[in-house]
C-alpha cells in the first residue's frame, strides 16, 4: 500500500503538467486576438481615412474587417451595422471610407482583426465621427498674365468643391468671382498698364456649408503691353501701305469697267469692213460690153411709179 501511494504521488505532477498543456493548446486555437487599437480618421478636404495600429501574431498574417453605424442604422434599423465592402478582410491598417460617409451626420466605425477562424473583439472609435469636421485647405492656385489678360488656374478638387476667387488692382477694391468648375483657365479680368493685379482664393463646400482660409496672394503686371501695341500699330502701317499701293490699280480698273458698261466702243462686223477699193460697176450686154457712168440719179417714188406703168402699158 505505501508503494502504490508513493506511486501515485510521483504521477501527480505529470499529469496536471500533461493537462496543463493540453489545455494550454486547446485554449490556444480559440483564443480571441486583441482587437485592434489606437482606431482614429483623418479627414481632409472631404476624404476619410480610417486607421489603427497592426494586431502582431508571430508568423501569421492579420486581416481586418471594418464596419460603420449611421444615425439611421443607430435610430431606426436596430442598432445594425453596415460592412464596408472595401474594407473586407484586408492587411492594410487603413481604410478610405469617403464613399460610406455620403452624409453629414454622426458616425460610428469599429475594426476587426482576423487570422485563419480565430477573431478579435470589434475595436471601436472613441467618440462620432461628422464630416462637418473635416479640415479644408486652400485650393493650389496659378495665376497668368497672358497679355493684357489675368487668368487663374485653380487646382481640381472634385465636383463637391467651388472656389471664391478675390482679385484687384493695386490700390482698389476687390472683386469676387465664383468658380464652379476648375477643370479649365478661368478669364478674371483686362488689365491695364500700371500697378499689378493680385489673386487669392478660398475653397467652399456646400455639402457642408463651410470654407477654407484664403491661399496666399499672388500678383501679376500686365507683361507685353507695350509690345503688343506696337505690334498692333504695324498691323494697322501694313494695312494702310497695302491700300496705298492698291488703290490706283483699283480706281484704273474701276474706270475701265465703268466705261465699257455705260459707252461702249461701236466695232463693224467683219462683213461690213471693206479691206479693197470696191471695183467699177460694168454692164453686160448680149454682144458688148460697154462702160457705164458711176454717176447716181436720185428719182422720185412719183417719177419712178410714172415709169412703171408706162412700161406696163
Amino acid at each position: 500500500v505505501e508503494i502504490n501511494t508513493f506511486s501515485w504521488y510521483i504521477h501527480i505532477p505529470f499529469l496536471f503538467i500533461s493537462s496543463f498543456f493540453l489545455l494550454l493548446g486547446i485554449v490556444g486555437e480559440d483564443a480571441l486576438l486583441p482587437a485592434p487599437q489606437n482606431i482614429s480618421i483623418l479627414s481632409t478636404n472631404m476624404k476619410h481615412f480610417l486607421s489603427w495600429s497592426p494586431v502582431i501574431v508571430q508568423g501569421e498574417t492579420v486581416r481586418y474587417s471594418v464596419e460603420f453605424q449611421g444615425e439611421y442604422e443607430r435610430d431606426y434599423a436596430n442598432e445594425s451595422w453596415i460592412p464596408i465592402c472595401e474594407c473586407s478582410l484586408i492587411t492594410a491598417t487603413v481604410c478610405n471610407i469617403t464613399e460610406d460617409i455620403s452624409a453629414t451626420v454622426a458616425y460610428n466605425l469599429r475594426v476587426r482583426a482576423d487570422v485563419g477562424t480565430r477573431r478579435s473583439e470589434w475595436g471601436t472609435l472613441k467618440g462620432f465621427f461628422n464630416r462637418i469636421t473635416t479640415s479644408l485647405t486652400p485650393p493650389l492656385m496659378k495665376v497668368i498674365a497672358d497679355g493684357c489678360h489675368l487668368l487663374v488656374e485653380l487646382e481640381d478638387m472634385g465636383p463637391a468643391f467651388q472656389f471664391c476667387v478675390l482679385y484687384w488692382k493695386k490700390g482698389q477694391e476687390s472683386r469676387q468671382k465664383v468658380v464652379k468648375d476648375a477643370s479649365s483657365v478661368v478669364h478674371l479680368d483686362t488689365m491695364e498698364a500700371g500697378p499689378d493685379y493680385c489673386v487669392k482664393a478660398q475653397t467652399y463646400v456646400e455639402a457642408i456649408n463651410r470654407s477654407s482660409s484664403f491661399s496666399q496672394t499672388q500678383c501679376v503686371g500686365a507683361q507685353g503691353g507695350t509690345s503688343m501695341w506696337l505690334v498692333t500699330a504695324l498691323i494697322v502701317s501694313a494695312g494702310f501701305a497695302m491700300a496705298a499701293l492698291t488703290l490706283p490699280f483699283l480706281t484704273w480698273k474701276t474706270s475701265k469697267i465703268l466705261q465699257y458698261s455705260c459707252c461702249p466702243a461701236a466695232v463693224l462686223p467683219d462683213t461690213l469692213k471693206v479691206s479693197e477699193p470696191p471695183p467699177q460697176l460694168i454692164l453686160c450686154g448680149s454682144e458688148e460690153t460697154e462702160q457705164c457712168d458711176l454717176k447716181v440719179h436720185v428719182m422720185p417714188s412719183e417719177e419712178v411709179l410714172r415709169l412703171w406703168i408706162q412700161e406696163t402699158l
